[in-house]
This record gives C-alpha cells, structure tokens and sequence, in this order.
C-alpha cells in the first residue's frame, strides 16, 4: 500500500476523495445470534427487562423487522406484533469487543478513520484508491473480512464525501456495497426522502414537508434564501450537502486523543431565575456534553461551570468527579452543586455552560469505588446509550430525559418541581 498519508493534504483535493461508510448490518442482534447460532432462525430482538413493560428495543435482525418490529418501540408493543420475537439482553463488553476489532480492520486500509458511534465508521482511502471502481473493490475486501474475522456483515457506501458515502451504506442491506459518484447522484440521491439525509431529524424533516419539501432533491434545488429562513445556518449546510457539496474531512485515527476538553453552553430567551430554570438548562447542556464524549469514546473527570448573569459579569467554577464520567446526570449534579455553592441569585443568570476537562479514554480500566454503586451506575450508562440509538435513528427530538425531581447528593427540590430523573418523553 503506498505510504501516501504524509502527502494526504497536498494531493487530495476536496471533491477527488474517495470515502468509505462502513455500517455493521444489525450490530447489536448480530453480535448476539454470532455468539449463540440456535437464534439464527428466529425473530431476534436485544432489549431491556423482558418482564419490564416499560423496556425498549434497542435493535432487532431483519426476521424481526418483517414483521414491523421498530428500534425504541416498547417490547410489549414488538411482542403484539411477533409473538415468537426472542428478547436477547444487551452485552455491551461483547460489542465493544467487536468494535475494536472491526477498527483494526479498518486502519489497514488508511491512517484516516473516523467512528460514528459503535457500529458506524467514515475511512478515507484517497490515496489509495483514485476511482470509485477502486473504492469499489477495497469496500468489497472489508465487507470479506468482516465476514471471515468477526463473523458479521456490513453494508458500505463509497463516495466522495461523507454525507453520500453514509447515505450509500444506507440504500442496500445486508452485505451490499452502494457506489455514488459525482456522476450519478443526482439520479441515486434526489430521488430518496428528504429526512433520508444525514441530520435531517423529525422535526427538521416536519418543516420541510410542510413547505412542499419531500425529497433530497427538491431541498437541493429550493432558493437558498427560503432554506435559510426555515432552517438558519443549518439549512444552509443541509441544502449544501443535498448539493454533494460536503467538504468535512475525515479525521485521522487517534485525532480524539488530541481533543482537550468537551463542552456546550446556552443563553436561552429569557434570563433565569432561580434553580429550577437552571436546573432544566444544566440538564439540557449535560446530556450534550456526555453524548459527545460517548460519541468519541471518552469520559472526563473534572467539569467546569461557567456562569455569565445579566450584567455580563462571568465566572467559571471546577470540581472533580469522584470517578470518569460519561453519564450526563452526574454531570448535571456536579455542575449543579459548582452554582449552588458560587452563586446567590443576586442577579438573573443570562447563560450557562458545562465542560468535560481532564479526558480519558472510555475503553480504559477503571478504578471501582467501594462508595459508589457501581450497578446504579452501569444502568444509568445504558439508558443513555439506548437514548443515543434512538437518537440517532429517529433524530435530537425523539426521545429527552426528563428533568430530576431531586439531586440525591445535593439536596431536595420542591416536590412539585420535576419528576423522578428515569422519566422519559416519548416522542418517536
């Protein structure tokens, strides 16, 4: 293989890439018929307490799918629908296990691998292969691998950006490479729905239905102004990639290590007031912060608070956490008690921010606390990771954690200001 990663920059212009989207076929349920054949002729769903009516599912193999079984729908509902459906508990160690591996895979083929959450990956083989027939034929020696070495099928999409190459791996499943070229994309991708592309969620794609907006190419080619005026700067950037007009790179393998700290900060319309509408907003910014740190593999152990009030006097406040974390509730305890302990309400408060500092990788060994239940913890981390899935199939809006009533470590709020922190909001 030519050792072209150094000249990368100098040689490759933006729109002669060739970028691949690599997306393991049913990860989660694959995995677990991979590891326990007898399932292999049965309607297999990886879910919660199958005995918990409350309990989702998080993933399903196509025999559950012919029979409407749907990601995030309760198990009582995919039940109804396949009375023979085989609820298969999560094994998160198993998958991170394969995960792993299925990135060595990939870092034989460029040094630029990017991962889009545990089953997804861009690899930009530029370099490598300079035609879309050369992209081709590498996609198909992957998909073998993936066959021969983890024992699981992945469909890829080779183009040449990132969105299309996502959308690729998208349009054929199990097992199928999809190619779309500077050439055809416009017969391939104008045609599909809208919301087909990447980050057009729910309520994105709400909007531009109702403005006469169906497919991908009735966004590409409606008057820019009117986009950004539905959408802002968003609409901007989506009308651009209906264009295959995605520059953003792939970045290199182990760019998530340089990455210093996480964060995300709001002014919402209206100043706040007291500790329950910062409450709400530390939660809001939480759940970002730790979606993005579990989206890269990392957690962190120290969050900063950053507070400007109404004068625009600013401050920011650290603390560290009794161990690394990707868990947005503990986050919002730890940024909760930074503001109650440095702020008096003297002034509304204008914004808010949170930042995770001192970053670590997620996969490494952990040191357990004899005074943390550490069970609590593990669930925790698994309701966050099932909002991630849902999130990521049925867009932002379709799932929100509720508000905590009460933060266990810091004291009560009023009992009729929230609700218990397991709540969910359902809106898929």
């Amino acid at each position: 293989m030519p050792a072209a990663a150094e000249t990368y920059e100098s040689t490759i212009t933006a729109m002669d890439r060739t970028i691949l989207h690599v997306d393991m076929n049913n990860f989660f349920a694959s995995v677990e018929i991979r590891d326990n054949p007898s399932l292999g002729g049965y309607p297999v769903a990886v879910g919660g307490d199958e005995e918990a009516r409350h309990g989702i599912i998080l993933a399903k193999n196509y025999r559950a799918k012919a029979y409407g079984v749907k990601t995030a729908e309760p198990i009582w509902e995919a039940k109804r629908k396949c009375p023979q459906l085989v609820i298969v508990k999560p094994h998160y160690e198993k998958y991170e296990e394969a995960m792993l591996e299925s990135r060595e895979i990939l870092k034989t083929y460029s040094d630029r691998v990017e991962p889009f959450g545990m089953d997804e990956a861009w690899i930009d083989i530029s370099p490598y292969a300079p035609s879309a027939k050369a992209g081709e034929e590498i996609a198909g020696e992957i998909r073998e691998k993936y066959r021969k070495q983890l024992g699981l099928t992945a469909s890829v999409g080779v183009s040449f950006n990132k969105t299309f190459a996502k959308l690729g791996s998208d349009m054929k499943k199990p097992d199928a490479t999809t190619v779309i070229t500077q050439e055809n994309f416009r017969e391939k991708v104008w045609i599909l729905p809208v919301e087909e592309l990447l980050f057009v969620g729910a309520r994105t794609k709400e909007k531009l239905n109702k403005r006469g907006i169906i497919t991908i190419g009735e966004l590409a080619n409606a008057d820019k102004r009117l986009v950004h005026a539905w959408l802002g700067i968003g609409g901007d950037m989506l009308r651009a990639h209906a264009n295959g007009l995605d520059f953003d790179p792939v970045m290199p393998t182990g760019s998530e290590n340089a990455i210093k700290s996480i964060g995300n900060s709001s002014t919402p319309p209206r100043d706040m007031h007291s500790e329950r509408d910062a409450l709400s907003l530390l939660q809001a910014l939480s759940e970002l912060v730790a979606e993005r740190l579990r989206r890269h593999g990392l957690m962190c152990s120290t969050v900063v608070l950053s507070v400007r009030d109404n004068a625009l006097s600013c401050f920011e406040r650290q603390m560290r956490l009794p161990q690394p974390s990707c868990i947005s509730i503990e986050l919002r305890d730890a940024a909760m008690k930074l503001l109650r302990d440095n702020y008096d309400w003297k002034r509304p408060i204008r914004s808010l921010g949170i930042r995770g500092c001192a970053l670590t990788s997620a996969l490494e060994p952990m040191q357990l606390s004899f005074f943390t239940d550490n069970a609590d913890r593990d669930k925790r981390l698994t309701i966050e990771r099932t909002v991630d899935a849902i999130r990521k199939k049925h867009g932002k809006s379709a799932m929100s954690l509720g508000t905590a009533a009460y933060i266990r470590e810091l004291g009560k709020l009023p009992e009729n200001e929230g609700h218990p922190m397991s709540v969910f909001n359902m809106r898929v």
